[in-house]
């Protein structure tokens, strides 16, 4: 799967353990955040909007407690994000909500947990049906 992540400083550390295990479990990483994006703004909106051009890609974006980052991507419309520390939520979130982009914090989530969420999300799908009133709504807020 094509995976798009990014970051601003302080997220940095975890992108990097997030990027290692995408890169292990044989996912394409697009990392737009080599170096560390100016503000969080700029690396979430930089995902979303990369994930809309690129149907079926999912995306992470990180700082220090992953609100800011979700916070941006919600602001690009048609992007359905969710600000993530446990791996249950990242499932869930992907199954339900048809997420395609997790936000987290290096100040909230540890490393071991921050692998866990990155393949919980990845490996859930969407289940549609009655999820798909809630997911066309959302869609018309944004």
């Amino acid at each position: 799967m094509r995976v798009v992540i990014a970051s601003d400083a302080n997220g940095m550390p975890l992108k990097e353990v997030v990027k290692e295990v995408l890169i292990e479990d044989g996912h394409e990483v697009v990392d737009l955040s080599k170096t560390p994006a100016a503000d969080f703004v700029d690396s979430a909106t930089a995902v979303a909007h990369d994930l809309l051009e690129h149907e079926g890609s999912q995306g992470f974006a990180f700082d220090e407690y992953g609100v800011g980052s979700y916070m941006s991507a919600v602001r690009v419309k048609g992007m359905v994000a969710a600000n993530i520390s446990d791996e249950r939520s990242a499932y869930m979130t992907r199954e339900h909500n048809n997420a395609r982009m997790l936000c987290m914090g290096a100040g909230v989530v540890g490393d071991d947990v921050a692998r866990k969420i990155a393949r919980e999300f990845l490996k859930a799908d969407y289940a549609g049906g009655r999820h798909q009133i809630r997911v066309d709504m959302l869609n018309k807020m944004a």
